[in-house]
């Protein structure tokens, strides 16, 4: 070969090596801020286009009906979302989720591309900008819960699903900004997780690996696809589960297990048939369980320090007996003492307290029962518990409540600070006449005087079912010894 052919040859791989370390100074992987012109074009064009409109995640979600056929979005709308997963290690794939805000979120949306590594386009807390006209909305898999964005559909013999954005539609349609914010993963506990959480980021404290997983790893070898982890968490008296699921085709798959107690950061999703909500990680980074393990509390400890049954109430009337104010804050209806022959449904005693909107005349109806006052400050640890029932709920609410301001009154119960208590209380979806337990509710973050309300919100509008029933009864308070 002529040299000076080799001398050519030699001199372009030495530049060729060059240009290749140049781009990435000493290991520095981190994903670029800038974008390409023709993204940065498209996303100045959406948000400068007149006749484009933002819409909430309620707004994209509401645009689907389960069992309906999927037509495209045929209006110039768009939705803003921030990325809450991230396929960097393998356990989420051809799929990220957004959520609505990159702190205190209350709702995700999934995305299906047909694209891998993904996390370096679209890294988490990435603010994102989807173009929905012409894009679909609803299922990955039919009957899941799992609101989806996706390109096409298809239809098999349980419905019409969502199929993957291809190349230029993820282009076109799913526009980064140059933002990326830190996100704030939304603190809650197992019992709190539900629907409306999948796809959102959270973080989850006292918690562990159940004591048969020790020496385990996240993935078990003999499964498949996917495998489920019980973690645990110290509830007081009891544990209180959920499912962290690994993918087999994540990095971290043979990493063993931690056997302390701490904390867990993942994104709220859901197993393949959508029959239960589970965990997933981003990263083991997120994991951290380096403290002692957890115990439970002995109910041998705790005394009962104030109990209602609401037995020798006057029935009929709202509810003023024993300390127990009964407001209605919107409209006429109220709380009432009812015995269980009148009511028709057979509670744990003879009375109970009710409260339901049929036949109010009235389009909303809020109603508040609040106990007598509560000193946490003079005990250690205090439990509630209650029971609860309903008669055809019918899409009303039954909120559990606790304030440590309010005076007393009832021209102040609307203005008082209420917290919500992560009380189990009876769905939709539970039988007629069945009682439910709430658990035992740990109210030790709380001092001073305090006060727990049951509010119901419902009503008798001329259309729609939210004129619904519900009942308490056996309300307890425990305090340690």
């Amino acid at each position: 070969m002529n040299k000076s052919i080799k001398f050519l040859k030699l001199t372009l791989v030495l530049v060729a090596s060059l240009a290749i370390t140049s781009c990435v100074q000493d290991d520095d992987y981190t994903v670029p801020s800038s974008l390409g012109q023709e993204e940065n074009l498209a996303l100045q064009a959406l948000l400068a286009d007149p006749t484009a409109n933002e819409v909430s995640f309620a707004d994209v979600k509401g645009m689907y009906t389960e069992g309906e056929f999927i037509d495209p979005v045929d209006t110039n709308i768009y939705v803003k979302g921030y990325v809450s997963s991230s396929d960097f290690t393998g356990n989420f794939f051809k799929e990220f989720y957004i959520q609505d805000s990159p702190s205190n979120p209350t709702s995700g949306l999934k995305i299906i591309l047909n694209q891998v590594d993904t996390y370096n386009q679209f890294n988490i807390g990435r603010e994102v900008y989807v173009n929905l006209k012409n894009l679909y909305i609803g299922e990955e898999r039919v009957g899941n819960g799992v609101i989806t964005i996706g390109g096409g559909t298809e239809t098999d013999q349980y419905g019409t699903t969502v199929t993957s954005l291809n190349d230029i539609q993820v282009a076109s349609g799913v526009l980064r900004s140059t933002e990326t914010s830190e996100m704030t993963p939304l603190t809650v506990t197992f019992s709190e997780i539900s629907n409306s959480h999948v796809g959102v980021l959270v973080t989850v404290d006292n918690v562990e690996f159940t004591d048969n997983l020790n020496g385990l790893r996240y993935f078990d070898p003999i499964q498949q696809y996917d495998t489920q982890r019980t973690l645990q968490s110290c509830g007081g008296f009891n544990y209180t589960e959920f499912q962290l699921e690994t993918s087999a085709f994540s990095s971290f798959k043979y990493e063993l297990l931690p056997t302390g107690n701490g904390s867990i950061t993942a994104v709220v999703s859901k197993t393949f048939d959508g029959a239960s909500l589970i965990l997933a990680l981003n990263s083991t980074d997120d994991v951290n369980m380096d403290g002692e393990r957890c115990s439970l509390l002995d109910i041998g400890d705790f005394n009962t320090i104030f109990e209602e049954d609401f037995e020798g109430m006057p029935t009929g009337s709202a509810i003023s007996s024993n300390g127990w104010t009964s407001f209605a804050e919107v409209g006429t209806y109220n709380w009432r003492a009812l015995s269980t022959t009148d009511s028709g449904n057979p509670g744990p005693g003879n009375t109970i307290a009710s409260m339901g909107a049929y036949n109010s005349s009235t389009d909303v109806n809020i109603a508040w029962l609040i106990s007598p006052v509560l000193d946490l400050d003079a005990q250690g640890l205090e439990f509630l518990n209650f029971q609860s029932s309903n008669s055809f709920s019918d899409n009303s609410e039954l909120e559990v409540l606790i304030s440590t301001d309010w005076d007393g009154t009832t021209a102040n119960i609307a203005t008082a600070t209420w917290t919500a208590l992560p009380a189990a209380v009876v769905g939709d979806d539970e039988n007629y006449q069945e009682w439910f337990d709430s658990g035992l509710v740990n109210l030790s973050s709380y001092s001073g005087s305090a006060y727990i309300a049951f509010k119901y919100i419902g009503g008798f509008p001329s259309s729609g079912d939210i004129d619904g029933t519900f009942e308490i009864d056996n309300y307890k308070i425990l305090a340690e010894n």
